[in-house]
């Protein structure tokens, strides 16, 4: 008779592979997420089934961290402009903070991970139009979700391409006054 699963071993387990994997990428083998949670590999096979299963969790959680995270970044303060929470957001998603994420999300849409996740892209574009909408609707364009989300998209692929965060950042900023001076309608 074998032992009754415990989640909160499991939990545990998956924090630490989310740690390791937003730290070092995917592995391609699960002998570093097993020195990593200071468990075997059997373990971790035990406690996700396969090995596909707990890359999937790791994703799925670490993305949860992401959306925890930046979609705090993205609500409304009271105090300023949305514009100003936009450019911090920026900052952050670009930042230390965020380099982990955008380096484990960009294997999916470059690489054989996409298998992990399908629809990840979709999903990762999904994701942000609700939060982006709720924040522009507080300076009354939440019609402009797609357009911020698209510059945002485009802005992070160029960041990773060339590594000009001084140019990146400034079209950004620049974007941001443009969305100030848009009319009514625009879009």
């Amino acid at each position: 008779m074998g032992r009754r699963p415990q989640p909160h071993i499991k939990e545990r387990l998956l924090d630490a592979c989310a740690d390791h994997a937003l730290a070092h990428g995917l592995p391609d083998r699960l002998e570093p997420l097993a020195t990593a949670t200071g468990t075997s590999a059997r373990m971790l096979i035990y406690h996700f089934g396969t090995r596909d299963a707990l890359l999937r969790a790791v994703l799925g959680h670490a993305r949860q961290r992401q959306l925890d995270t930046f979609g705090d970044l993205l609500r409304v303060r009271p105090d300023e402009s949305y514009t100003v929470t936009l450019n911090r957001a920026w900052t952050s998603i670009t930042g230390l903070d965020g380099q982990p994420y955008l380096r484990m999300f960009g294997q999916l849409r470059e690489s054989a991970e996409q298998q992990l996740w399908p629809n990840f892209r979709r999903t990762a574009t999904t994701d942000w139009l609700g939060p982006l909408e709720d924040g522009l609707r507080s300076i009354g364009r939440p019609d402009l979700a797609t357009l911020v989300l698209a510059v945002i998209r485009g802005l992070l692929m160029d960041l990773d391409a060339t590594g000009d965060a001084t140019r990146t950042d400034r079209a950004f900023r620049d974007f941001l006054g443009a969305v100030e001076h848009l009319p009514k309608g625009y879009v």
